[in-house]
């Protein structure tokens, strides 16, 4: 049990960063295993409404890989990939918006809003938030960000709403498209000129052992990249994840950090204490 002292001194450890990002746009790229487990998903519920309370501006955006995948399952529709972003035909591309901007979202919105929050579902669609356009013929209908509008979003911010987004975008011949979540997100923060992307993973950040955990690297310049990369430190469903952090500074984000996600209440450690819980990139 935690004694008075250490109580006190959390909170003093806590006092400065809730200063800080007072009344800041916070930017939360949500999926993983903390969406796919529901007391995992009930923590970063309550993380996000903590911080909406503490005066910070936060933003959700999410995927929702495996509940496509399931439903495609449910109509025998077979789930194809090509280098890791899935291939969607006029069918599937139905699918992923009903199940993105339907089930998730809302369920999403529904259990901010059970926690205390004030949330609101967005889709990319929405008064024309995500325009994008055809990433790869072979993809079908798997799209690349062509505009942003945060119009809408920055209002909702104002009204001391949490915006909960799914990232399908739309062209101007009213074609739908799915986009790559952490793509979208990065995308939303520096239209947003957030303060902090928060970028959650299934790995506890950038390791330079991979079976190491006590190898966390917490900073990472860009110009580290390329090396990095050469030596094999950042590889495989590490790069794209890498490369959206890349984004985010590249458009003016301040702070950009991948976190694990599968810690309980890692947002609040990486947003409210000294260490943080990721590796942030600089």
């Amino acid at each position: 049990m935690v004694n008075l002292d250490e109580r006190a001194s959390i909170l003093s450890e806590a006092l400065p960063y809730i200063l800080k990002y007072k009344e800041k746009i916070i930017v939360i790229k949500y999926g993983g295993n903390a969406m796919v487990d529901e007391h995992l998903k009930q923590l970063v519920m309550d993380d996000v409404v903590m911080l909406n309370s503490l005066g910070m501006k936060v933003v959700l955006v999410h995927g929702g890989g495996p509940e496509i995948s399931g439903m495609l399952k449910k109509i025998n529709k077979e789930s194809k990939f090509v280098n890791g972003l899935r291939v969607t035909d006029s069918e599937t591309v139905d699918i992923v918006t009903q199940v993105l901007a339907g089930k998730v979202n809302k369920n999403l919105v529904k259990q901010l809003n059970m926690a205390g929050g004030n949330a609101i579902g967005l889709s990319g669609l929405d008064s024309g938030l995500i325009e994008a356009a055809p990433l790869n013929p072979e993809l079908g209908y798997v799209g690349n960000i062509t505009n942003i509008n945060p119009d809408v979003i920055l209002d909702l911010l104002d009204m001391g709403y949490i915006p909960v987004i799914s990232t399908i975008g739309y062209d101007k011949d009213g074609n739908v498209y799915n986009i790559n979540a952490d793509t979208a997100a990065a995308r939303i923060a520096g239209a947003l000129n957030a303060e902090k992307f928060i970028a959650m993973t299934d790995i506890k950040g950038v390791l330079k052992d991979k079976n190491d955990d006590s190898t966390l690297m917490k900073f990472i310049n860009v110009s580290e990249i390329k090396s990095l990369a050469k030596e094999g430190i950042i590889d495989g469903c590490m790069i794209p994840k890498v490369e959206c952090c890349v984004e985010a500074i590249r458009r003016g984000v301040k702070y950009v950090v991948i976190i694990d996600g599968r810690i309980p209440h890692s947002i609040l450690i990486e947003m409210l204490t000294d260490d943080g819980a990721g590796t942030e990139f600089r």
